[in-house]
């Protein structure tokens, strides 16, 4: 047997094995992270369902200094989109929507992403009151992924976990300054 047969068995091999192990990985997926904010449950609602305020705490938004930002509608409603269109390969092109608001405790948005893939993905903002001074904003971000691209689920905490976090712990502290 050549070398090239070896290869291309041993290529197909592990081509093999990925896709079974897509098979059994779940489609849909489901990340959550979470903070402590030192302020009151109403004033941490009224800071986070104003999507703008992303400009200064979303590392995303920050990573590119020449991201295109478009605004529609009225921010902090119903219906408010925010779309983006980068370069930068981690940022690329696509837009958000508020699709649901529950006054001083929840927020739900989707997430079209059009560049590097297609996907539409969503963000649950849940608050609780810790105290009159203390809130926990719990972030779930929910998808679902075609096979055999559902095998990305299994990475999906490394992929985009640390800046899901680092995006609370942004927003903390500008909440916190204010």
């Amino acid at each position: 047997m050549s070398i090239i047969n070896t290869i291309l068995l041993v290529l197909a091999c592990i081509l093999l094995v990925l896709l079974i192990v897509a098979a059994l990985v779940k489609k849909d997926f489901r990340l959550e992270k979470q903070v402590v904010i030192n302020k009151p449950k109403q004033q941490v609602y009224n800071y986070m369902k104003m999507i703008r305020n992303q400009e200064h705490y979303s590392v995303w938004v920050m990573k590119d200094p020449n991201i295109k930002l478009v605004y529609t509608g009225t921010d902090g409603t119903v219906g408010f989109k925010s779309a983006w269109e980068s370069n930068d390969k981690n940022v690329g092109i696509g837009e958000q929507e508020i699709i649901k608001l529950s006054e001083g405790e929840s927020m739900d948005v989707e997430i079209r992403f059009q560049k590097p893939f297609v996907a539409t993905n969503y963000a649950h903002n849940e608050l609780t009151a810790i105290s009159d001074v203390q809130t926990k904003l719990v972030q779930a971000f929910t998808g679902s992924s075609k096979y055999p691209m559902n095998i990305m689920n299994l990475f999906m905490d490394s992929l985009v976990g640390k800046a899901m976090q680092q995006n609370l712990e942004n927003l903390k502290d500008n909440i916190e300054k204010l």
